[in-house]
């Protein structure tokens, strides 16, 4: 069976979040984004009106679908979640994403310009987030801060973060790591860590 070709604006897309996280955000211009997905300059005006709305829409098609699964997981597990299932809802949506290369590029460049995460992607995106997960961390760990809490998640934001972008050089950095496992295999150790972290005793 013949794919059917990606319409214009899923070229687009595509287009920029390549290039976008190839070059980063002011050195891409419209012009490269055109030759990139094949198309002319009046349809990114068309679908996107200006380079800010499009950088708007490639981040948010990334994001979106990942929270979205979060809410849903965090629903799921019912009135009150245990901490593992918290953790789970919180870092499986981001790790079980089929096509991570495009992703993890994109959200690099991100990070190293800060504006663009304070504003486009932070308080876009994450601050419903951040609430809805500490709050019921909160709910699970009453004896915790929601400052400790905050910085707890944040550090396993990170912690996820740097599996995500670095896990692959495991075997170079070490000689003799074993081959990696696969994803949930990963997942798992990686709840446990963090849940380790959010029960340490508050001590500060």
């Amino acid at each position: 069976m013949i794919a059917k070709p990606a319409d214009t604006k899923t070229r687009i897309l595509d287009a920029a979040e390549k290039l976008f996280g190839k070059s980063g955000f002011d050195a891409t211009s419209l012009r490269d984004i055109t030759a990139e997905a094949d198309v002319n300059l009046a349809a990114v005006n068309y679908h996107f009106q200006s380079k800010e709305s499009l950088i708007d829409s490639v981040i948010a098609r990334r994001i979106e679908p990942v929270n979205l699964k979060r809410l849903a997981m965090l629903e799921s597990a019912g009135p009150n979640p245990n901490l593992e299932q918290i953790l789970i809802a919180f870092m499986a949506p981001v790790l079980n994403q089929q096509d991570l290369s495009g992703a993890i590029e994109l959200m690099a460049r991100i990070f190293a310009t800060p504006d663009m995460f304070v504003t486009r992607l932070f308080k876009t995106h994450f601050t419903a987030i951040v609430e809805r997960f500490s709050e019921a961390i909160g709910k699970t760990l009453p004896e915790l801060s929601r400052t400790e809490i905050l910085w707890r998640l944040h550090f396993t934001g990170g912690a996820m973060a740097h599996v995500l972008a670095r896990s692959h050089l495991l075997p170079q950095m070490m000689p003799g790591f074993p081959e990696l496992p696969d994803r949930q295999t990963v997942l798992a150790r990686l709840v446990t860590y963090a849940a380790a972290g959010f029960r340490a005793t508050e001590g500060f």
